[in-house]
Parts: C-alpha cells; sequence; structure tokens
C-alpha cells in the first residue's frame, strides 16, 4: 500500500526533495518551520489521506485533502498548509514556476524511489496523490499570487508616495519664498529689480522647472499617446536657448549656444524633448555654477543627430555615471532638487526613439548627449 511505502521512506523521499531544491541556482535556504510546512507536512497529509481511504473513510479523506475540483468555500488541511507555504516561498524569492516544481519534487521522489524499490501501487492511490498535488499546486500557487501582487502594489504605493512627497516638498519650499519676495515688494520698500525681484524669478521659474517634469513624467507613463512631429532643429535650438538663458543668468553661469544647421530635422514629440533638454540645461547650470560655462551644440551624421550639453562642473566617476540616471540619484555637493530630471529626461528621450548618454571624468565636466535618429525631407511635406 503506498502509505506504508510512504511511512516507511519518509527520511530517504524527504532527503530527495531537499537535494533538488538545493540544487536550484540563487536558492535562499528556508528555515525550520519552513521545511516543516512545505514536504515533511504534504508528505504526513497525503499519507494520512491514503490511510483513510484505505478503511473506507472518504469524509475524513476529504477533510485533509478535499475534492478533485476543489471547494472555494471551505479549504481542507492540504490547501491551508499550502498557502501558508506558498507565502513562505515567495519570502524567500521564490518564482511561481519554482512553487510548481517543489510539489513536482514530490512526485518524482515518490515515482523514483517506488521504481528503485520495485514497489508497485494501485491506480486509485496514484488518483490520490496526483489529487493532493493538485490541490496542494493550486492553493499555494493562489496564495503566492495574492501576496505577490499585494508585496507589489505596496512597493508602487511607496514609491508614488515618495515621489509626492518630495514635489510637494520642494513646491512648497519654491512657494513660500516667492509669497515673502512679493510681500516684501509690496511694501514698496524694495523695488523688482533687486535682489528681492531676483529672488521672486528664481522661485518662480523653480515652480516652473517643477512642473514641466511632473507634466513630462506624466506624458511618458504607460498608454500615453505621443504627439510626434517634424520640425527643423534650428529653431527648436533658439526656442531652448531663449528658455534657459533666463536661468543661466540667475545662477551668474555662462551659457553658450553653437549654430545649429538649418537643414537638420527630427520627427519626435516636441514637447518631451523640449523638457529632457531642459532638465539637462538645468543640471548643467546647477553644477557648473557661478561663473561656470554651459555649451549647447549639435553635431549631425547622415542617418543621426546629437544634441549636445557639456558643463563645467566637477564632474563624476565612472560609477556615479552609470547611476546617475536613476530616480533619487543626486550626485556632487548640490542636493538641491529632487534627483527626478535626468531619470525623466532619458525615458522622454527613449520614449522618442533616441538615447541619452553621459561622458564624464571627475574634474572635467560632464557630456550628455542625445542621440535621435536623423529625418529626411519628404516631398510637399510641411516643417514647423
Amino acid at each position: 500500500m503506498m502509505h506504508d511505502f510512504l511511512i516507511a521512506n519518509r527520511a530517504e523521499l524527504e532527503r530527495r526533495c531537499r537535494e533538488k531544491v538545493a540544487s536550484r541556482p540563487n536558492r535562499t535556504p528556508p528555515n525550520t518551520q519552513q521545511m516543516e510546512q512545505g514536504v515533511p507536512m504534504f508528505l504526513n497529509q497525503l499519507i494520512r489521506t491514503l490511510q483513510a481511504e484505505s478503511k473506507g473513510e472518504a469524509a475524513i479523506a476529504m477533510a485533509v485533502s478535499g475534492p478533485s475540483s476543489g471547494d472555494p468555500d471551505r479549504h481542507a488541511e492540504i490547501g491551508v498548509s499550502a498557502a501558508i507555504h506558498g507565502v513562505d516561498l515567495l519570502t524567500l524569492g521564490y518564482t511561481i514556476n519554482e512553487v510548481v516544481h517543489n510539489y513536482g519534487d514530490v512526485c518524482q521522489a515518490v515515482s523514483d524511489l517506488s521504481m528503485d524499490l520495485g514497489q508497485k501501487f494501485e491506480i486509485s492511490e496514484f488518483r490520490t496523490l496526483n489529487r493532493c498535488l493538485d490541490n496542494g499546486i493550486a492553493d499555494a500557487v493562489t496564495s503566492f499570487s495574492e501576496h505577490r501582487d499585494l508585496v507589489i502594489a505596496d512597493e508602487q504605493a511607496l514609491q508614488t508616495n515618495e515621489r509626492l512627497g518630495f514635489f510637494a516638498h520642494e513646491l512648497r519650499n519654491h512657494l513660500n519664498t516667492a509669497m515673502l519676495a512679493l510681500a516684501a515688494i509690496k511694501t514698496g520698500h524694495v523695488g523688482l529689480m533687486g535682489s528681492t525681484g531676483g529672488v521672486l524669478d528664481r522661485s518662480l521659474v523653480g515652480l516652473r522647472r517643477l512642473i514641466d517634469r511632473s507634466l513630462a513624467e506624466v506624458r511618458i507613463g504607460p498608454g500615453m499617446t505621443l504627439h510626434r512631429a517634424v520640425f527643423g532643429l534650428a529653431n527648436f535650438i533658439g526656442e531652448v536657448k531663449y528658455s534657459a538663458s533666463l536661468e543661466a543668468e540667475m545662477l551668474h553661469c555662462r551659457f553658450h549656444v553653437e549654430q545649429t544647421s538649418s537643414i537638420l530635422l527630427v520627427d519626435v514629440d516636441k514637447d518631451l524633448l523640449f523638457s529632457a533638454l531642459g532638465n539637462l540645461l538645468q543640471n548643467a547650470f546647477k553644477f557648473s555654477g557661478k561663473d561656470g560655462l554651459v555649451t549647447l551644440s549639435v553635431d549631425a551624421t547622415a542617418e543621426r543627430i546629437q544634441i549636445k550639453v557639456q558643463d563645467s562642473g566637477p564632474g563624476m566617476s565612472e560609477e556615479a555615471a552609470r547611476e546617475i540616471f536613476l530616480p533619487f540619484t543626486q550626485s556632487g555637493a548640490n542636493k538641491s532638487g529632487l534627483g527626478l530630471g535626468l531619470s525623466i529626461a532619458r525615458r522622454s528621450v527613449e520614449a522618442n526613439g533616441g538615447l541619452l548618454t553621459v561622458e564624464s571624468a571627475p574634474g572635467h565636466g560632464c557630456l550628455f548627449i542625445i542621440d535621435l535618429p536623423r529625418r529626411s525631407i519628404q516631398s510637399g511635406e510641411y516643417i514647423s
């Protein structure tokens, strides 16, 4: 009888299952409680089910292992322990495939050992084994998936709250500074053209920058449609120069824009490209600082266009350059801002089918490069 075979060879079956788990790469070893919750408990429940069926005690067998189709209203013992085991495997970093394989290990161990020992079983016993495995797998996978969804939802909520918290904090700072500057100007003791007016200007520019970044992040989110258009790069660079010059002037940073050929065209979402380049320039002004120099230039080949932003800041190490585009990453001594600008810039560029890279070395500034496909003009095509 299968239950006699399982009782007599239980230690060997558990050993074989442990070996199979251990042979899988990069697995965190389970603790004692998790070990007892898995294969040992399943074998115990399988044995009790087989014993009950051999005595004709169908109700007891069903209470332990459940019917072949499962019971959504009442979980059998196998289902309850399997659900706990599924959560344990999730905690250990297992995949859903490995959850299924863990139960498959039991079936394979039983089959292999019975062949090694020349043991034969009744068809009804194999049916019971398969029913117990099916119910265990179903409840383990269901519990694993439900808890994994909860973990993912919690992580996403945490990221959203962190982003909103940073955004609200910086938004409040800019707004508070602007209100204080405006209140001072309204007293009539200071003018718009003085240092207080400069504070107001910086605060308003900061508010605009935060809003632009927020809108860009929404635009590159899932399900959003790009508004692509073919336009000349020379006029676009002129618009960027006009917008960025104010910030450069406020930070007392020199800003040089090299001439762009009038024949260069791109086919992209203009707002996203404007946001990406704006973020790169803001970053360059920030780290170049007073009396620093930021250069904006455009290079082109027959197939590609490269928009380059070179700053005169402190530069960064190779390791820092690899991480600079990650969200909430801030490099250098200046920790102002959210650490989101470069991350959003890269996503904006990639949404347009381009690449954003950085070249840098400590003490030699940074060179950010937006690489985009070059667009050739079509006969009769309108260019904005």
